[in-house]
């Protein structure tokens, strides 16, 4: 079946465009209504851009949105909302979509806090809703590669994972004073209490979960204001306890000269390792104990089933952002078009809000631990 969709926000970044050429991959869904900009012209170019014929279904804030899309007939009323707006309102707009029966797909932090992402995991559990949450790593297919390879014990039992995430943009868009004062980023009341710690600091700690199933059990960590006029971190280094012996080290920064985003990700095991780049997201290093680095591709005929499914390319071609947004969004479809029909689908996972929730609680004890002379915190009451 075809699913219909409408998304809040979008219309000022690049993000929006993102979800957009992601979610049409598959041709499983289609944006029907939105509220893209608090700018009239804005919102109206957006909504023609991405081919919204409808005008009436064109919103000037999520509040309208909402209130007529609950009263449109259940035949063309929208399945789902997808909401790429900044930090401080996605509780409150996930909130009044799913307090109407609407399922939701949100940008990452799930919230600013605990408390507000653990209501929404309550509103959606108790309504039966699905929430989405775009940790788009996730979806890439040599993720999937090393999630396999772990739970077949290719690489033995870990023992170490390091995870880097340096941007630069942050370094360059302090050089103008001007520019700087207008980003919603720098300020703690729209971004919240931790920047990048809250943005790339839980695409990594997802990012790890994702590819190990492993969950932090306690955080040690420094976060850097860099420069120290800044009021909030821009630069963060964490030492993780994910238990049975195994530590984790994240590194991640928006004021590393030099990178543009170059996530990388190693595991360490007893028997062998494993390296993925996102520059390079269709290859995967793997080292066995003892022999010599092989270097697998996406979509070759040596993969794990799970990620060849996931695979948009041939093994020549690298895949990318669009394709990795596609695969949740592919999920996500899957799922929910089974869940109105009555019927158990087998398809990829997407990242929940209950994957939300533990991110908000490494932000959390992470702030926490670097307020507390750097000591431990458990993520976990």
């Amino acid at each position: 079946m075809r699913l219909r969709f409408g998304m809040v926000g979008g219309g000022g970044g690049d993000i929006g465009h993102v979800h957009i050429r992601g979610s049409r991959l598959d041709d499983m869904c289609d944006l029907t209504a939105g509220c893209f900009s608090r700018n009239k012209n804005r919102n109206a170019e957006t909504a023609k851009k991405w081919g919204i014929e409808d005008t009436s279904r064109i919103y000037p804030d999520y509040k309208t949105m909402v209130e007529a899309e609950s009263k449109i007939p259940p035949d063309d009323r929208l399945h789902f909302i997808v909401i790429v707006t900044p930090n401080n309102t996605h509780y409150e707009i996930s909130k009044a979509f799913m307090e109407k029966g609407f399922h939701i797909f949100c940008e990452k932090p799930l919230a600013m806090t605990v408390e507000e992402g653990e209501e929404l995991a309550r509103i959606a559990k108790e309504n039966g809703l699905l929430f989405g949450l775009a940790h788009a790593f996730s979806g890439y297919a040599m993720i999937r590669q090393i999630r396999e390879m772990i739970e077949n014990g290719d690489i033995g039992n870990i023992n170490f994972i390091n995870i880097e995430y340096p941007e630069e943009w942050l370094a360059l868009a302090l050089q103008d004073e001007n520019y700087a004062k207008t980003l919603w980023r720098l300020d703690p009341d729209i971004v919240g209490p931790a920047l990048t710690t809250a943005d790339i600091g839980t695409h990594s700690e997802h990012l790890i979960k994702a590819a190990t199933g492993l969950v932090p059990k306690r955080v040690m960590a420094k976060l850097d204001r860099i420069p120290s006029n800044l009021k909030v971190d821009s630069n963060a280094c964490i030492i993780v306890d994910y238990g049975k012996g195994i530590t984790g080290l994240i590194w991640v920064s928006q004021v590393a000269i030099g990178h543009g985003c170059d996530l990388k990700l190693r595991v360490f095991g007893d028997k062998g390792a494993v390296e993925w780049e996102l520059q390079d997201a269709g290859k995967l290093k793997v080292t066995k104990l003892g022999g010599p680095p092989m270097y697998y591709s996406a979509n070759s005929p040596y993969l794990y089933p799970e990620s060849r499914r996931i695979s948009r390319t041939n093994p020549s071609n690298p895949e990318g952002q669009f394709e990795a947004f596609g695969n949740l969004y592919r999920s996500f479809c899957e799922i929910l078009s089974a869940k109105i029909k009555g019927y158990e689908p087998d398809t990829f996972v997407y990242p929940t809000v209950e994957d939300g929730v533990e991110g908000m609680k490494f932000v959390k004890a992470c702030l926490q631990s670097d307020a507390n002379n750097n000591i431990w915190v458990n993520v976990f009451d």
